[in-house]
């Protein structure tokens, strides 16, 4: 597949909940901000699945790796909200996908906090490596991207 097959068309909304618990805060009861991290983490890795991530590291020894992140606490998120990370994302070469993730508490209008994160695929000598064809196609046919041609 070469780089122009790869469809730069965002994938469908993924929501991934997450219960916030008291050792998630600072001591006003408020999300420290790097747990947002975590958090976008957790979701991507539902996104892709943990079972295809490990045996990509285990058969192909390619993993992921954030390039870049961008983000943006609009409010505090709170002990004890059930938050909603909602995920969508796109292949922008055959080398990396780009994330816009946010996170929302419950009944809100607007998101808590925003993020545009840039991932990129890496061999075990921590290089830039292409994604295989087979993954790139999975994610497409699972989340409804549909490829150029």
């Amino acid at each position: 597949m070469s780089a122009t097959a790869i469809s730069t068309k965002s994938s469908p909304e993924h929501i991934f909940k997450v219960q916030i618990y008291y050792e998630d805060t600072d001591f006003s009861g408020v999300v420290y901000h790097p747990n947002f991290l975590k958090y976008f983490e957790r979701a991507r890795e539902h996104v892709i699945g943990a079972n295809v991530l490990n045996e990509l590291w285990q058969q192909q020894q390619l993993g992921f790796a954030v390039y870049r992140t961008d983000m943006v606490c609009h409010e505090g998120v709170e002990f004890a909200d059930i938050i909603e990370v909602r995920t969508q994302f796109y292949f922008e070469s055959k080398f990396r996908t780009v994330w816009q993730q946010s996170i929302w508490r419950p009944n809100a209008t607007k998101a808590a906090v925003t993020a545009t994160i840039e991932m990129v695929c890496m061999n075990q000598k921590r290089q830039l490596a292409a994604m295989p064809l087979q993954l790139i196609e999975r994610l497409s046919q699972e989340t409804g991207i549909t490829q150029k041609q």
